[in-house]
């Protein structure tokens, strides 16, 4: 059974290099998939509902500045980047309305994905690790978080916008403000994003990795879904940022619509992936 895994993930990779597809090519794998069955919220169970609602009560912009003094002075695991996703296994993402798959099942089916669409290899790792900030929850973070801008107005394209009642930025006379603390097309690299896993792991691997910088727009902005999807945010962005927004859209369909794939096997596809990985990552990261 290996060699015949490694037949056909060798064949595999042999038609990636002849098709020669580019990282941002029209994804092919979920052209067949009913897309209207993914991120209804509507129907969300009330486990997602309630993550929602608290995480957007506490998202303040002082909760944010803490929560980065915090990462700057405490280190809190050092590991490699295959032991990690194993610890991560342990969790199921409660702001997540399409699955309830473990983790790595799930990091495993995005890099597949990835991988069957020919996509190049650091996309195909980059599909492998994106999740890997959610350890934040097994390292005591308050919570997990979605991706919101904080020192502006909270805005009406962020699920649940209603939840935000309860937030003291919702009335502070600058946050409360459509620029707030910032100025206009500022750049989103000038502007704090809500502190949450994308947030956490692309501050871990932006100076532990040789990722190039769309692999680190895709981990820092997939859930940033109110900008890359609904449009919000807009009179933030920058020049540099509509070059970001397409990578993080090419990244958007694989982490969205593998969810439903046929499982994957831990076991038969971890020498392929540790093989991405050393090229990407040191053995051991701080964390």
């Amino acid at each position: 059974m290996g060699q015949e895994l490694d037949i056909t993930s060798d064949a595999i990779d042999d038609v990636n290099v002849l098709r020669g597809k580019l990282w941002d090519d029209k994804s092919e794998f979920d052209e067949a998939k009913d897309k209207s069955k993914f991120r209804d919220y509507e129907t969300a169970c009330d486990r997602v509902k309630a993550f929602y609602k608290e995480q957007h009560e506490k998202q303040t912009f002082d909760f944010n500045v803490k929560a980065r003094v915090e990462f700057k002075t405490k280190k809190r695991a050092s590991m490699g980047v295959w032991e990690a996703m194993e610890m991560l296994n342990t969790l199921i993402d409660e702001s997540d309305p399409d699955t309830s798959v473990s983790q790595i099942e799930h990091l495993l089916q995005t890099a597949e994905a990835i991988r069957r669409d020919g996509k190049p290899e650091w996309m195909q790792v980059t599909g492998l690790v994106h999740d890997l900030g959610k350890l934040l929850l097994l390292f005591g973070s308050q919570g997990q978080w979605d991706v919101v801008v904080v020192g502006c107005k909270f805005s009406d394209k962020i699920i649940y916008p209603e939840t935000f009642k309860n937030n003291p930025d919702t009335y502070d006379e600058i946050y409360s403000t459509e620029y707030g603390i910032y100025q206009p097309h500022c750049g989103l690299d000038n502007v704090m994003l809500s502190w949450g896993h994308d947030e956490y792991l692309y501050n871990v691997f932006r100076h532990q990795s040789s990722l190039p910088d769309e692999a680190l727009a895709m981990i820092r902005y997939h859930s940033f879904y109110p900008w890359h999807r609904e449009g919000a945010y807009r009179h933030l962005m920058n020049e540099k940022d509509a070059q970001i927004l397409k990578a993080v859209e090419a990244f958007n369909p694989y982490d969205l619509y593998s969810k439903s794939d046929e499982p994957c096997d831990p076991a038969k596809l971890r020498p392929y992936y540790e093989g991405l990985i050393a090229k990407f990552f040191p053995p051991v990261l701080d964390w």
